[in-house]
């Protein structure tokens, strides 16, 4: 399997080549040449294997012979065995067809864990096997941070800096980062917003000079192999409600278009989804691209679902790659748009193809509460703000009884308490192994939104 840029002015790369690259060096975003295929016969046989095996089978066509059958599943194995819950990723019924997937049963409570806890031992092998050293540098706007932290702490062959919007994250995700005590951890509060985090990232990465320089690797969702270990969960929760001999389909709370890209990917590889469904908050431009075909910035507002204020949407170009039937030169006339005029709007075909494979809707900070609150009141389940936006839109699509409908839950409602205890009252506990959190030695670097100042920090961190 070899790994193209979307920008096609980039070299084809092998999957080890394409982690520990993150971004390609036109810029764009690498994706495999084609779309593997499970056949319904191999995705009926996932039923009543654990999760780790389903994972091997999922992902093993696209990583080659980069990890031998041995090496990936003792890495599969390794990366899940912190997981709190035997499932990993288990379902929860809201209602007679609407479900929810819990996906914050990792170390740092939150969906990024199912791939950072992957990534990190698949780097450690790899960089072991080199016998090198990277720099991990991410943007966060609150999970991604805590997640990679957690993965890659206390490793020789890694520093890790993580940029995140300072005051823009709750005090539990900055927490997580900034509490650690490793010293190759490094938490980067940085003045603005995620999308200004996410620039600076992509800017750092097309500074070929530093790039080279200090190694820069990247674990943001432009990294391949992060989409790839999320499409795992969509084949397991799928076939638990019994697919592949009915469809299923799904309602994914997003702002960076990584999470439900990788359903999108699920069913290129055969899983008969019916729907996928774009959940936003007040930051709606994936819910506006959806209804009208215009990809337009409208500015970042702060919301109780911080990990959804964005209007960057790094992986929807990996999505317009394929819309545009792989014509990488339509690809880089968009995205060039997008940066220079803040726009763009998708020909008749693109968005046609768009509306074939996906809905959206749009979740107000009113009915965020109000979704925490009812459905605590219907289920005793407690939602943390972003997966109320998805329980929100999913329960607004035309009912299907024949085809039930998945909710993802991003993140442990403790994580977000202050939002959640107003919605309804109930303030939700970090589990005893994070009690004491709060009375942890916090250390941070509060830096301007200058990518001068943060490749200074980062060189002389790094000794580079």
């Amino acid at each position: 399997m070899k790994y193209i840029s979307t920008r096609g002015q980039a070299p084809e790369l092998t999957f080890e080549e394409a982690m520990l690259t993150g971004l390609a060096r036109d810029g764009g975003l690498y994706v495999p040449e084609s779309w593997p295929q499970l056949s319904h016969r191999q995705i009926a046989e996932f039923a009543g294997k654990s999760y780790e095996e389903v994972a091997f089978e999922v992902m093993k066509p696209f990583i080659g012979d980069t990890f031998t059958d041995e090496e990936f599943f003792g890495i599969i194995d390794r990366a899940y065995s912190s997981f709190d819950h035997v499932a990993r990723c288990p379902l929860v019924q809201l209602d007679s067809n609407h479900f929810l997937l819990e996906l914050f049963h990792g170390p740092t409570l939150a969906f990024k864990d199912v791939a950072m806890q992957l990534i990190g031992q698949m780097f450690e092998v790899a960089l072991k096997r080199r016998g090198a050293r990277v720099t991990i540098v991410g943007a966060t706007s609150g999970d991604t941070g805590s997640a990679a932290i957690e993965a890659f702490k206390g490793l020789e062959a890694v520093d890790v800096f993580i940029m995140f919007p300072h005051g823009r994250v709750s005090e539990v995700q900055r927490r997580q980062m900034t509490t650690p005590s490793e010293s190759n951890v490094h938490a980067l509060a940085v003045d603005g917003d995620f999308d200004t985090c996410q620039a600076l990232l992509k800017d750092m990465f097309n500074d070929f000079e530093f790039r080279d320089r200090v190694k820069l690797a990247g674990v943001n969702s432009i990294n391949w192999a992060r989409v790839l270990a999320q499409v795992v969960y969509y084949f397991t929760s799928a076939v638990s409600l019994g697919a592949p001999h009915r469809k299923v389909s799904f309602t994914v709370p997003t702002g960076n278009f990584g999470d439900i890209f990788a359903g999108y990917v699920a069913k290129r590889m055969g899983l008969p989804i019916d729907r996928l469904v774009t959940a936003t908050n007040q930051n709606d431009i994936l819910h506006r691209t959806v209804q009208t075909g215009k990809h337009i910035k409208k500015g970042v507002f702060p919301s109780i679902s911080p990990s959804m204020d964005i209007q960057v949407s790094s992986n929807f170009e990996r999505l317009v790659f394929d819309l545009y039937d792989r014509e990488s030169s339509a690809v880089r006339q968009q995205f060039e748009a997008l940066k220079d005029e803040g726009g763009f709007v998708l020909s008749q075909g693109a968005r046609s193809r768009l509306s074939d494979e996906f809905d959206s809707g749009r979740c107000s900070e009113s009915e965020t509460r109000a979704t925490v609150k009812k459905i605590v009141g219907m289920t005793n389940e407690v939602l943390c703000p972003h997966s109320a936006t998805a329980v929100k839109v999913a329960s607004e699509q035309p009912p299907d009884p024949d085809v039930p409908m998945i909710s993802l839950a991003t993140a442990h409602p403790a994580k977000f308490p202050a939002a959640v205890e107003a919605a309804c009252g109930i303030h939700p506990p970090l589990p005893p192994r994070m009690a004491d959190l709060f009375d942890r030695d916090e250390r941070q670097t509060r830096v301007a939104g200058d990518l001068q100042a943060i490749e200074a920090i980062i060189r002389e961190r790094t000794c580079a």
